[in-house]
């Protein structure tokens, strides 16, 4: 299999300081459309260095001056705000230029990957700012879920950062039956963050940082070690490691060099508007996703992908008070809710008894058992044990699951799951991801927030008030 001319001079040209380049072995790769596949899933298809070479020169391209980047005036674009900020030392060599090729022979792909990123770039630069780290980092979840926030691992793990849930739990992001902070974009986010600014406190290193992040620090310190025993250079391209790892830095410099310069690899990229996608909105009463989706005025699915962390069709609010609406639906949101008369939710949850089988009590709510059995994330032959907390339709409200397309990659109860009162859910008004290491404790003083604890619920009264709700631009 040859690459296009196009293409091949493009991730030649990208990739400076690469020496010659006829020493180069570039593996190019079969079909393989999940962009987080480990290397060993590929298959190969070798192309020599006399072929590279001899390729026809379909096009040159003049790409002209690099500008001078004025870094006190802000960018339309939010791209050019990613690439002012790339701080990273680059990264050379036969794996980043493979990789280059692998990406630019997939355009429809990468499109899909860069239109996730759409919604949450914005959030994710303005804390990698605010926090004085490269902006390259903002790319990653492109090389570890290919921004799929329901993306879930052989391994366990989970969101667009991929935190297995020994990690996740080390970071303070809850996991429970409501609710898996792990994909919770805000939360998932902060705690990435935090964990790989503790790499690069231990380390002093981007790119032993980032091998940390994949493989654990642990097994890090360890090459690292071997190597300085033995008298040999302790950075990330002298330690010997998985070939996960050794590929993962390689794929966010190439995917870094395609965004500092698409001309050249021959893609479009589409401009971002430099401003927020989203905001949040703090909800005091639970409410049923779908209910959000329509007083937003917006298809469930998009709400979903900006709340992915609900395993529920319902946001409990004692759990995860906050809603991610667009940033140009929260107005016409808060003023549907003010007007909203009916119940927000329909769901309410039953306490299982001793002896309860999964038809039993799907039957007695009148719910098909695969309906039952999606809502509440349970197998057909899942026992049901004293006390488990199962979600049921409220008498006679009809209540609607979410749909399939919108369901949490695997919703299981924790073994220590707590029901809440059986009681109406709110009131009236209102790619295959490769496997990860388990990663050590950070700093005890780098943390996330857990959601405080919502005060008993009073009475509802339809007629006088809707939830309060608190609107923050993210």
């Amino acid at each position: 299999m040859r690459l296009s001319a196009v293409a091949t001079l493009a991730s030649l040209a990208l990739a400076t300081g690469l020496g010659d380049a006829r020493a180069m072995d570039a593996s190019l790769h079969a079909e393989y459309l999940a962009f987080a596949a480990p290397v060993s899933a590929w298959t190969t298809d070798r192309v020599r260095p006399e072929e590279v070479s001899g390729l026809d020169i379909v096009e040159m391209r003049d790409l002209g001056r690099v500008p001078v980047v004025d870094l006190t005036e802000r960018p339309d674009d939010l791209w050019e705000r990613i690439r002012n900020g790339f701080a990273i030392p680059n990264l050379d060599g036969p794996l980043v230029v493979e990789r280059q090729a692998w990406y630019a022979q997939r355009p429809a792909q990468l499109k899909i990957m860069v239109e996730r990123s759409r919604r949450y770039l914005y959030y994710i630069v303005e804390e990698l700012e605010r926090r004085g780290m490269p902006t390259e980092l903002a790319l990653l979840p492109m090389v570890e879920s290919a921004y799929n926030p329901m993306a879930y691992s052989p391994a366990h793990a989970s969101g667009l950062w991929q935190f297995i849930p020994s990690t996740g739990k080390t970071y303070k992001l809850e996991q429970n039956w409501w609710y898996d902070a792990r994909r919770d974009i805000i939360a998932s986010t902060h705690a990435a963050l935090d964990y790989l600014q503790f790499l690069y406190e231990m380390h002093g290193d981007w790119h032993l940082a980032l091998a940390s992040y994949n493989w654990g620090e642990n097994a890090v310190a360890r090459a690292i070690e071997k190597n300085r025993k033995a008298g040999l250079p302790t950075d990330y391209a002298s330690l010997s490691m998985p070939d996960e790892t050794r590929y993962y830095v390689p794929r966010l410099q190439a995917l870094e060099n395609l965004v500092a310069n698409p001309v050249a690899a021959g893609i479009d990229l589409d401009p971002i508007p430099n401003r927020p996608y989203f905001v949040t909105v703090t909800l005091t009463r639970d409410i049923d996703l779908r209910v959000a989706a329509k007083l937003a005025e917006m298809q469930v699915e998009e709400l979903v992908r900006l709340n992915p962390g609900h395993n529920r069709p319902v946001i409990e609010t004692s759990v995860a008070p906050t809603l991610v609406l667009p940033a140009d639906r929260a107005e016409r949101f808060a003023r549907n809710l003010a007007d909203h008369d009916k119940p927000l939710s329909s769901w309410t949850t039953y306490a299982a008894k001793s002896g309860d089988r999964v038809e039993r009590v799907a039957a007695a709510h009148g719910m098909t058992l695969d309906r039952f059995l999606a809502v509440n994330g349970l197998t057909r032959n899942a026992r049901l044990s004293p006390g488990q907390p199962l979600l049921v339709p409220v008498k006679g409200a009809g209540a609607e699951p979410l749909p399939a397309s919108a369901l949490p990659p695997t919703a299981r109860a924790p073994a220590a799951a707590t029901p809440r009162p059986a009681k109406p859910v709110a009131s009236a008004t209102g790619a295959k991801k490769p496997v990860k290491s388990a990663k050590a404790s950070p700093p005890a003083a780098k943390r996330v927030a857990k959601a405080p604890a919502r005060p008993a619920a009073k009475p509802a009264d339809p007629s006088r008030s809707a939830p309060a709700v608190k609107v923050a631009t993210r």
